[in-house]
């Protein structure tokens, strides 16, 4: 059995909802729809960052450390996280065909403690999980589907690590060795890696950057004649026939993942974040009008316009790593491109930024301007297809170089937002909550609620709260992972502790989200209190 995940027909809609209690059918209604909204306050967005493991470029910040210092920087990277206004993580955790558990696999990454294969002493990804959902952020598993290594020395791969064993599955090119794409027992390691994860760990996504088949190095070829002459049949042995059946591979893995992961756990959604040029209008019509030196589909062999059109993923955020005006791919242009091919599908676009250009001597003058970044997320917000970005790096994130993410909070993050709702997962948005109350504390005022959400947005409004008041964030006050969610705990008391100063009586309403992020109607107090001692 498998889950079909197209689009329902407004027949089947009719029926489903005549077939549903009344109060089911409210809670669909989008108050978005019909109240007054502010376009600087969404109510739902997404808002991450990447977390590179890979040659430690994020965390940990070097191989060996102590587990306490390895989970003392992750909390770290969160609490910044949090404190610019992000709701999502993508964390690395198989960098080089290496994990960051322990997997019955693949062995441990040799960047958690510089030796291949050693065990670190603790589950650094169920940690991680542990303590992004304790903030209610929202956690991506990002894998490496192909690389085994940095370098080409297969001498220092982990002793009985798959690549180790299988040394005939192993390509070097361009200083680094890489699995062959082409051989099915390859692909079938990296889906079994991944499905090890959905169904082990509580993570919300599985998440590929660019890296398919490596990027071309000049005067280099990559050596998969003898697997296209085992795999290849059906594509004629030609240039094209080979660039054809390299994409069909990759074309494999993403559809395969797409039907295993969602059959296994349906709401975990599966994103790509590729080089955000496809192709070059000059050399595909359907391409964007820019000039760019890599095209997705011609030099890394990802088809990931199709990947779209096929509904394949649940997101796509293509790395548009350029300013705008930039001539040879300009942001401005790009953005619209994707947000076309996504447009009539399900497929949410985020957009990848180079927070690590900003005040970059190195970099094109454009990005020594703080407000580029902001500039960016303004003119998305001219875009309605994009719902939402993904920034690179952690640690840039935390530099904050030219004060620019202090810019996008101020400019952008100022209220909270709801993860966008992921379409296709069976279900319908759960129950309101139930024994609501506000009181005041020392700390400030207590909300306390029952639900079965996965987890809950909370709402606060001067005096007396209405249907508008989730219409968008703007009295939006804070998200919250439920509290003991997946156990029968998730079903008691939750609680958020409201620490503002708030003049005047306040009203808090509380709606409950499910693991797609169907809300809830809502729940309101029945007036409560300044929460000033």
């Amino acid at each position: 059995m498998f889950i079909v995940r197209s689009r329902p027909s407004v027949l089947v809609l009719l029926l489903v909802a005549a077939l549903l209690p009344l109060g089911a059918v409210r809670a669909a209604a989008d108050p978005a729809r019909t109240c007054p909204v502010d376009p600087s306050a969404p109510a739902r967005q997404l808002r991450a960052e990447w977390i590179a493991s890979v040659a430690n470029i994020d965390w940990p910040s070097r191989p060996g450390l102590t587990p306490d210092r390895q989970r003392a920087e992750l909390r770290g990277l969160y609490d910044d996280a949090v404190d610019t206004g992000l709701n999502a993580v993508v964390v690395q955790v198989r960098p080089t065909a290496d994990t960051f558990w322990p997997s019955r696999l693949e062995p441990w990454s040799t960047y958690l403690t510089g030796t291949p294969g050693r065990d670190p002493g603790y589950d650094p990804l169920a940690f991680a999980v542990r303590e992004a959902h304790a903030r209610n952020l929202e956690f991506h598993a990002w894998f490496n589907p192909y690389r085994v290594s940095m370098g080409t020395d297969r001498g220092a791969l982990a002793p009985g690590s798959p690549a180790a064993r299988h040394p005939d599955w192993v390509r070097s090119y361009g200083g680094k060795l890489y699995y062959d794409p082409g051989l099915p027992q390859v692909r079938a390691l990296t889906e079994d890696v991944i499905l090890e994860v959905v169904r082990r760990y509580d993570v919300d996504a599985v998440h590929f950057d660019d890296y398919f088949y490596p990027y071309p190095v000049a005067g280099q070829a990559f050596d998969d004649d003898a697997t296209f002459a085992a795999h290849g049949a059906g594509f004629p042995d030609t240039a094209q026939g080979r660039a054809d059946w390299r994409r069909h591979n990759n074309d494999l893995l993403v559809s395969d993942l797409d039907r295993r992961v969602h059959r296994v756990k349906p709401w975990v959604k599966l994103g790509v974040s590729p080089f955000a040029v496809w192709r070059n209008r000059a050399t595909d019509p359907r391409g964007s009008a820019t000039t760019a030196g890599a095209q997705t589909y011609d030099d890394l062999y990802a088809d990931t316009r199709r990947w779209v059109r096929q509904e394949w993923l649940d997101y796509i955020a293509p790395q548009v790593y350029w300013n705008i005006g930039f001539a040879p791919a300009d942001y401005g242009v790009l953005v619209p491109w994707w947000a076309d091919q996504v447009r009539g599908t399900d497929v949410q676009l985020y957009v990848g930024q180079a927070t690590y250009k900003v005040g970059t001597s190195t970099q094109d003058p454009a990005w020594s301007d703080p407000a580029e970044m902001t500039r960016h997320l303004a003119f998305d917000r001219t875009v309605p297809e994009v719902d939402g970005d993904v920034y690179f790096s952690a640690k840039d994130v935390r530099a904050d170089r030219l004060g620019h993410m202090d810019r996008v909070r101020a400019d952008h993050y100022r209220h909270p937002a709801i993860v966008p709702v992921t379409a296709g997962v069976p279900g319908r948005a759960p129950r309101p909550v139930t024994h609501l109350t506000a009181r005041r504390t020392s700390a400030g005022v207590a909300v306390t609620w029952r639900g079965t959400g996965s987890s809950y947005a909370v709402y606060r409004v001067a005096g007396r709260a209405d249907r508008c008041t989730t219409a968008d964030a703007t009295h939006l006050v804070a998200t919250v992972h439920a509290t003991g969610h997946g156990t029968q705990r998730s079903r008691g008391p939750q609680r958020y502790v409201d620490r503002a100063p708030v003049a005047g009586r306040a009203t808090y309403v509380v709606t409950a989200l499910d693991r797609a992020y169907r809300e809830s109607r809502s729940r309101a107090t029945r007036g409560c209190c300044t929460n000033r001692p």
